[in-house]
């Protein structure tokens, strides 16, 4: 007699399934995970900004002492000063010429990686001309720092090459402190240049405005508030009380002062003549910072120890050729 075939009484597992409550879960755990790893991911890019950026300024110093080899052991100026004739403000790069270039343009030739593209001789792109030609004049941090005047590394031009005229010579055979002697500088307590805050450093924190990347000033006119404004050199930590220089010749005031940019977790990265750089505070330079976060021009626990040449907290030469008052 045939058997007739039993019947599956077998069921699909139903626990194999996830329910609404354990999806939730894992997606509760992921967003836990997300939560965790982002930031450490977001520390980690900052940290290897800053090593790329630290790397890149150690370049530009071995630029500044070939400069220096190949020019009578002169250190290199902020930039040139303005003659009466204009055919005197020009000046051959490594690939072109260029309307008084700024000092990372002149290592840039000098070492054989181009700050600019393509250099201009037009007076009207002296300050807008971007710098597109090697990486290693750009901050990875502010990558859209670009422009010649509005830059993100700052020269400590008032004692390593002020080459800007005295008010007592306007006609230009004077300068305020031009030419320094490399050899003469000590090079392992000096800066050479740093992450630029431009003038806004000399504002209080929230007061600032973004970088203006077409090297132009702030809306009326002044620098009274962007970031990197006249970037491309900074003023060392104590100002005279009165005749200093200061980063922007338009607007010599204290509030307008230069400085460095903590941009690095907390941190500015610094050059120094011999080659090392450090990331430093602004406090640790020597700077004194108030509480607003504005870099005063002076007071008592600020010094230019680190930026003198000599190790020691002397006044950069003022605007008449000669030191001024504390």
């Amino acid at each position: 007699m045939k058997r007739t075939p039993r019947q599956s009484t077998h069921r699909p597992d139903a626990s194999r399934a996830f329910t609404l409550i354990e999806l939730l879960v894992v997606i509760g755990i992921i967003a836990v995970l997300v939560g965790i790893l982002l930031p450490a991911l977001g520390s980690a890019r900052r940290s290897a900004n800053t090593i790329v950026c630290g790397s890149r300024m150690r370049q530009v110093a071995i630029g500044w002492q070939i400069y220096a080899d190949d020019n009578r052991d002169i250190s290199v100026p902020g930039q040139p000063g303005r003659f009466a004739d204009e055919s005197d403000n020009l000046y051959p790069l490594g690939n072109g010429v260029q309307y008084r270039p700024r000092w990372f343009a002149v290592i840039g030739a000098a070492a054989g990686f181009d700050a600019y593209a393509n250099p201009s001789p037009d007076r009207a792109d002296e300050h807008s001309l971007p710098v597109d030609g090697s990486e290693v004049f750009l901050c990875p941090t502010v990558p859209e720092w670009t422009s010649t005047r509005n830059y993100a590394y700052g020269y400590n031009h008032q004692f390593l090459g002020n080459a800007r005229f005295t008010e007592i010579d306007s006609g230009g055979s004077s300068f305020i402190n031009f030419p320094v002697r490399a050899t003469t500088i000590s090079s392992s307590q000096t800066v050479l240049a740093a992450d630029s805050a431009g003038t806004a450093a000399g504002k209080p924190e929230k007061l600032r405005e973004p970088n203006i990347a077409d090297g132009g000033r702030d809306d009326d006119g002044t620098p009274l508030h962007a970031l990197g404004g006249h970037g491309y050199i900074i003023d060392p930590p104590r100002l005279a009380e009165s005749g200093s220089d200061y980063a922007d010749p338009r607007y010599r005031a204290d509030e307008h002062r230069s400085a460095p940019d903590e941009r690095h977790q907390g941190k500015a990265n610094a050059s120094f003549v011999d080659g090392h750089v450090s990331a430093l505070s602004l406090e640790e330079m020597g700077y004194q910072v108030r509480a607003d976060g504005a870099v005063a021009a002076r007071g008592e626990d600020a010094t230019n120890r680190y930026f003198s040449g000599r190790g020691t907290d002397d006044l950069a030469p003022g605007l008449d050729g000669t030191v001024g008052e504390p």
